[in-house]
């Protein structure tokens, strides 16, 4: 084994690669030679962007453990990412011959297009990690269509990229037929890991916020949290339409918090229109670092997926948190396993239809639960996050892949 050239396709600042990346990142480390080095490709977004002296910290801090970060610029699908493309690709290809990099691992779909690039010209291994549709995904979220440019381009690399991979690590098990189906692949080693989860940063056990709780008047209320933003592959409008009928349902007792970097203006309009009162709701947005005392704050979670075909090969990380935080979640139909566990299990409701009967019936399955004894419900919620995200499940993934 020599070296590694990881690739993503997000800012090093994003959760994703904060939360998503770097614990794998450092999984794979303990599983190669002590003296190989890794490479860590990040592509910066303007609003994740890092000052040269941040950047410098953290660059420093990571080649402690021998994990050497490089980053580009990011650009929309267009004429001048297809030249920064070229680039990234040049830069790279000499990256690989110049430091003897022996596998390419990437992250997801568009870090995988460049990886299967790479691959060709070097005639690497390549790795695809967290392995999920990308492009049917955004034609079905609404922002390409099947006829476009990038649609095309992007779903030609997918094929490409899962015909060439001899391993790839999915988050379903389901992805294989998918790929089988729609990519004509097949692989000699699958690999199933879902979004794992630290477990000790999400531990309601773990956390005090008795000074939160007086701040926001939570005290004696029940309070419905979602963390995430709207539109895209998640929706806008039915979530406050879901939290008006809890609204009527629980009256008074009711709150809402919502974790967010969409604008506040946004959020209280669409909660304006739903007919909301604006004294329930409260909107923050809140540091990774500290998400988890504001998680600590609510009774049950909402995450609104768009129930659309290829999110049954995705895999929330927000499901995974709130477990951990012993939540019951709202979810919408075939998102991931997530919904059929969450069924399975009796740990919060599955929406599926979008109106207001489904709403109502999801709601009336959480106050059924929150009615149950509190500590027992959040251990019993806990022990399936320890069963389906426990970072134990990646580090034997690793193990086989990298382990000496």
């Amino acid at each position: 084994m020599k070296n590694l050239l990881i690739i993503t396709y997000w800012s090093f600042k994003d959760a994703l690669v904060q939360t998503y990346t770097l614990p794998y990142v450092r999984i794979i480390r303990k599983n190669i030679p002590e003296k190989s080095k890794i490479f860590l490709f990040t592509i910066e977004q303007e609003f994740h962007k890092m000052t040269d002296e941040e950047w410098q910290i953290e660059k420093q801090r990571l080649q402690k453990e021998n994990i050497y970060l490089i980053r580009f610029q990011y650009s929309k699908f267009g004429i001048k990412m297809a030249f920064r493309f070229l680039g990234i690709i040049t830069n790279l290809f000499f990256l690989i011959i110049t430091k003897k990099i022996s596998k390419i691992h990437v992250w997801c779909t568009p870090g995988g297009a460049i990886g299967y690039i790479l691959s060709v010209l070097t005639f690497k291994p390549l790795i695809i990690d967290s392995y999920e549709p990308h492009a049917e995904s955004m034609v079905e979220n609404g922002e390409w269509t099947r006829q476009s440019k990038a649609f095309k381009i992007l779903f030609w690399l997918e094929k490409k990229m899962s015909r060439r991979a001899k391993t790839v690590i999915a988050l379903t098990e389901g992805m294989k037929y998918y790929a089988k189906e729609k990519y004509k692949a097949e692989f000699e080693n699958y690999y199933v890991k879902p979004s794992m989860v630290n477990l000790q940063k999400f531990s309601f056990e773990e956390v005090d916020n008795k000074q939160l709780i007086e701040e926001f008047g939570y005290k004696e209320k029940i309070v419905a949290i979602y963390a995430g933003k709207f539109g895209g592959i998640y929706l806008k409008q039915e979530v406050f339409d879901l939290l008006k009928v809890a609204c009527d349902y629980w009256g008074e007792k009711f709150r809402i918090l919502i974790l967010t970097s969409s604008p506040e203006n946004e959020i209280f309009e669409m909660a304006e229109k739903s007919n909301i009162p604006k004294e329930i709701l409260k909107v923050k947005f809140a540091n990774y670092s500290e998400i988890e005392k504001y998680y600590k704050l609510a009774d049950f979670a909402i995450n609104p997926v768009k129930p659309v075909p290829s999110k049954r090969y995705c895999t929330s990380i927000k499901d995974g948190e709130y477990w951990a935080m012993g939540l019951p979640v709202v979810i919408t139909k075939n998102i991931s396993d997530d919904s059929d566990i969450i069924e399975k299990e009796n740990i919060g409701a599955v929406i599926k239809d979008l109106n207001n009967d489904e709403y109502l019936k999801a709601i009336k399955k959480i106050d059924l639960l929150l009615g149950y004894d509190k500590k027992e419900l959040k251990e019993n919620i806990r022990n399936i996050a320890i069963k389906y995200r426990s970072f134990l499940i990646a580090e034997k993934i690793y193990k086989d892949i990298y382990g000496q």
